[in-house]
């Protein structure tokens, strides 16, 4: 989120790790802290960065993985539009694997803030830059599959029109996550020897700060969400219409038999509903915690530590399942992991005749080319 790690520390100047020291009231003001306790690394901060260290084991494989297989492997038989597609995503997952997970880690460990203040401010706008990165991919590639339901015929286009929307969800998360350069800085708490990075100071009111966050709340998830339902929805309208005509007796254009809309078409719709949907169980109730924090602050004394620190990394797991998803809907996937895999137990590259075989096994509605040396135009998107 905006503020510090955890939604439970947006303003305070304890970090995630801490059990004892709750906000306090107007803590983003700048008269010193009273009554105040320095935080520990709890034994539920202790679950939290050692599972956090695992999703960042599996994260930063398989995104990896999925980087390499659309660019240089066998993925580059996507459809040419498809491809900027895989490739801003896995981008997206892997800053948020290589710098929010991390990150949150170590700092879990080290309580306390030693990176200085220009570190802090760079780190938090990174963080920030990466959540809203991940969240804008997804929509764009909501828009996308939404065309080329809706207008089959306009496959020329596609390209184009998605490298803008990239262009544009890329620029638009530098600029909602730069405000992290400005509000945050390391603070020392007076007389004790204790520095934080947060956001102490820079808002004269609680409600300034919940404003704040409430914006970036809509800018992360409200706003990709309703765009993505209404996508999908109209998918759904329109499927659900072309359904009806068709029993109707009415004749439509078709490339794939007898079907509505073509198998590869309809394979990889599937495949980004599964993206969209992960990341709206993964996220919701981390969310749903840090609204009920941003307006009832007391809640931190009727919940669990643990809890908190639960969502905060199943959030997180969002980051791992966008390649498990998409090696489950793309043979070629599974086929340049297969060849990895056997390279790594033989020490020997795989023979053509052997990697031929694995990609003529691919699913020839899979949206993707046949196996096959001489080029051809991708199958489907």
């Amino acid at each position: 989120m905006s503020g510090n790690w955890s939604i439970l520390r947006l303003s305070s100047l304890a970090p995630p790790t801490s059990s004892a020291a709750l906000p306090l009231p107007n803590t983003s003001q700048y008269p010193p802290l009273t009554d105040w306790e320095a935080p520990s690394f709890t034994r539920a901060a202790q679950f939290r960065v050692g599972a956090t260290l695992v999703l960042f084991l599996f994260a930063a494989c398989s995104n990896l993985a999925l980087l390499a297989s659309v660019w240089r492997g066998r993925g580059r038989r996507l459809a040419s539009h498809l491809r900027p597609l895989m490739l801003s995503l896995a981008s997206a997952d892997l800053m948020m694997t290589f710098v929010v997970m991390p990150l949150d880690a170590v700092w879990n460990v080290t309580v306390q803030w030693y990176g200085g203040d220009a570190l802090c401010k760079l780190l938090c706008f990174l963080k920030l830059f990466a959540m809203h990165a991940s969240a804008f991919i997804l929509v764009v590639i909501s828009l996308d599959r939404q065309h080329a339901i809706l207008h089959p015929l306009d496959a020329l286009s596609a390209h184009c029109r998605n490298r803008r929307m990239l262009l544009l969800a890329w620029s638009l998360s530098v600029l909602l996550a730069s405000p992290q350069l400005f509000i945050f800085r390391a603070i020392r708490v007076e007389g004790v020897d204790f520095t934080q990075c947060a956001t102490h100071g820079s808002f004269r009111r609680r409600w300034q700060e919940t404003v704040y966050n409430m914006f970036h709340f809509t800018t992360l998830y409200v706003v990709p969400l309703l765009v993505m339902s209404c996508c999908y929805s109209r998918i759904l309208v329109h499927i659900h219409q072309q359904h009806q005509r068709e029993k109707a007796g009415e004749s439509y254009l078709r490339r794939s038999g007898t079907d509505i809309i073509p198998k590869a078409r309809m394979k990889t719709l599937k495949m980004t509903v599964v993206i969209v949907l992960s990341f709206v169980v993964c996220w919701t109730p981390y969310y749903l915690l840090g609204i009920w924090y941003w307006f009832q602050p007391d809640m931190l004394r009727v919940t669990p530590e643990y809890v908190h620190h639960a969502l905060f990394v199943f959030g997180n797991l969002n980051t791992c399942c966008d390649p498990v998803i998409y090696g489950f809907y793309t043979p070629s996937f599974r086929a340049d992991l297969a060849a990895c895999c056997r390279r790594t137990t033989t020490g020997a590259d795989a023979s053509p005749r052997s990697l031929d075989r694995l990609s003529a096994r691919q699913d020839p509605h899979s949206g993707e080319q046949e196996s096959d040396p001489a080029p051809r135009k991708p199958a489907g998107d």
